[in-house]
């Protein structure tokens, strides 16, 4: 059958993003395919398509895309006795680049069923944000109730998440933001104390909150703008996780800058943290039990057709939507 795809043949800006059709099979032993019905649009994807990745990254030609979920319209052979059916929602991230797609095989072990209560634009706009949330804040450092944790880019999409999922761990959250309408956002959701880094030094701030000690976890998303002066607020034995490069890369620096306060530095990628099954349920299951609790809340900036994938891109990279957007295939 022929499906509607999204296609970057160079990398480049927004309008490399091409519309095409494609080919797919039937799914192989072990796949399901499965009819998208919302297909998320991801910081991750400009990644790719401007070519800022490591050597792992996809090269031209290459359907764009890591996050998606839909229904499940039929099974490849060995699937008889799991827990899938013709019909099922289900929704995945991170298998590999190619969700801007109207249709899809998977392997049948990397998805997750969609709880009834949850709707799919909900799922679209949390599931790989939260997964991400998860494993920064309850395994790579457990985050404790007193902690005071410094969260950047705050009003982005996983900093919004991680504001609201800290606070409900009980910690203290500071986040830094770009202008004071984002610092009354992410107020409304619960940071204590936000700073609009074009106005002051997050740094100089975050030492004058905590007392001069620092926090003892940086969440970096930004990369080469803010990681230096995020070791310099990072108190003794703290750790500053960089797991994003909106401003770039990270640049060289020396390992002995670490050296005075005992410090600890990690880029960290979601998939080795979901590699195994078990994981990947137990973090879709956990982000499952708080979306239906309503103790995140999800904002939806905008819904774009698939054919138009590049305006999409335009708006996550002005940075003024502060919700998710949602390719409708």
């Amino acid at each position: 059958m022929r499906t509607q795809a999204i296609q970057i043949t160079a990398f480049g800006g927004p309008e490399v993003l091409k519309a095409t059709d494609i080919e797919i099979g039937e799914p192989a032993q072990g796949e399901v395919r499965v009819r998208h019905q919302s297909v998320a649009v991801n910081f991750v994807d400009v990644y790719h398509r401007i070519g800022q990745l490591h050597g792992d990254g996809p090269k031209p030609p290459f359907i764009a895309g890591v996050q998606a979920n839909g229904v499940i319209e039929a099974l490849g052979e060995g699937l008889a006795e799991s827990d899938l059916r013709v019909g099922d929602r289900v929704t995945y991230a991170n298998i590999g680049i190619g969700s801007y797609v109207g249709h899809r095989n998977l392997p049948a072990d990397r998805l997750v069923k969609i709880p009834e209560a949850l709707s799919d634009e909900i799922v679209a706009a949390s599931y790989l944000r939260g997964l991400t949330a998860h494993y920064l804040l309850k395994r790579l450092y457990k985050v404790q109730a007193g902690d005071t944790v410094l969260i950047h880019a705050a009003a982005g999409g996983v900093g919004q998440l991680m504001v609201q999922w800290a606070k409900a761990l009980g910690a203290i959250v500071i986040g830094t933001v770009s202008n004071e309408e984002k610092a009354a956002l992410v107020q409304r959701l619960g940071c204590d104390y936000p700073i609009v880094y074009t106005k002051e030094n997050f740094a100089d701030r975050v030492l004058q909150i905590t007392d001069g000690e620092g926090v003892p976890v940086v969440y970096d998303s930004v990369g080469r703008d803010t990681f230096k002066e995020s070791l310099r607020c990072t108190r003794p034995m703290g750790i500053a996780i960089n797991y994003g490069t909106a401003s770039g890369q990270v640049e060289p620096f020396p390992l002995q800058d670490l050296h005075s306060k005992s410090l600890s530095v990690c880029r960290p990628t979601l998939r080795t943290w979901i590699a195994k099954r078990s994981d990947l349920l137990r973090a879709s299951h956990e982000l499952f039990d708080l979306l239906g609790s309503g103790c995140l809340r999800i904002d939806i900036a905008a819904h774009v057709p698939l054919h138009d994938a590049a305006q999409a891109h335009r708006l996550i990279e002005d940075r003024r939507t502060a919700g998710a957007i949602i390719l409708d295939p």
